[in-house]
């Protein structure tokens, strides 16, 4: 009974991040979760780790 409990609240922990994931891309969020998400990334916010994440996604889709 108890590993179903530890299942369960495993689980919704998940599910909530999921939600607000999608919740959050649908809005338009760049960096989720980052403080900086509405001025960094392309918008060339210095000290801001986005940027980085921005840029190595680019560089996995083209292959590099």
């Amino acid at each position: 009974m108890a590993d179903l409990i530890v299942i369960l609240i495993i689980a919704a922990s998940v599910l909530a991040a999921v939600i607000y994931i999608v919740k959050a891309k649908k809005r338009g969020a760049k960096c989720i979760g980052c403080s900086a998400a509405g001025t960094c990334g392309s918008k060339g916010r210095e000290g801001c780790s986005c940027a980085d994440t921005d840029e190595i996604l680019k560089r996995i889709k083209n292959g590099k």
